[in-house]
């Protein structure tokens, strides 16, 4: 990566971003991604899609650490509407899709993860040659999870729960 990108990189994981991530979510006790598993650069190229999923709940590295909040940056400059690749946000239930996000060029987007937060970009994107789907994705943790998190009474770690 260039210095733009190792410099953006230092800061999403800095103690003023995560006091400001902790504030906007309202989780506190927050950690950046210490082995950046899964964060940093995602790039999508024409067709690309992401089913609707519930992300990994913790990382089972040591020591564990429950993963509480993703938060993504896109970054494909002049995005249109028909090239699709929009940020699915789905219910608890999963019978509906609550909001519709356009991956628009420097959108910030911040939501709480849980065995719950269901998303995805389930539709192929549908891009001219030479456009992909640029992001930043990162992922913040605390030491433990509330049960109302948990798809059971014991928060049982979890791979990617995809629908």
């Amino acid at each position: 990566f260039g210095p733009a990108t190792r410099t953006l990189f230092r800061e999403l994981r800095s103690a003023r971003f995560v006091r400001f991530l902790e504030d906007l979510s309202g989780v506190s006790g927050l950690f950046p991604d210490p082995a950046y598993q899964g964060s940093g650069v995602h790039i999508t190229s024409d067709g690309g899609y992401l089913n609707v999923h519930a992300d990994f709940n913790a990382r089972h590295l040591q020591p564990v650490m429950h993963r509480r909040v993703n938060m993504f940056i896109y970054l494909t400059p002049g995005w249109q509407e028909e090239y699709g690749g929009h940020l699915e946000l789905w219910n608890r239930r999963m019978d509906k899709c609550e909001q519709r996000i356009l991956p628009s060029y420097g959108r910030f987007v911040v939501f709480r993860s849980d065995s719950f937060s269901y998303h995805g970009h389930p539709l192929p994107m549908r891009l001219p040659p030479n456009v992909m789907r640029r992001s930043i994705a990162f992922y913040y943790y605390t030491k433990t999870r509330p049960r109302r998190e948990c798809l059971d009474a014991k928060c049982k770690l979890h791979s990617t729960l995809f629908q």
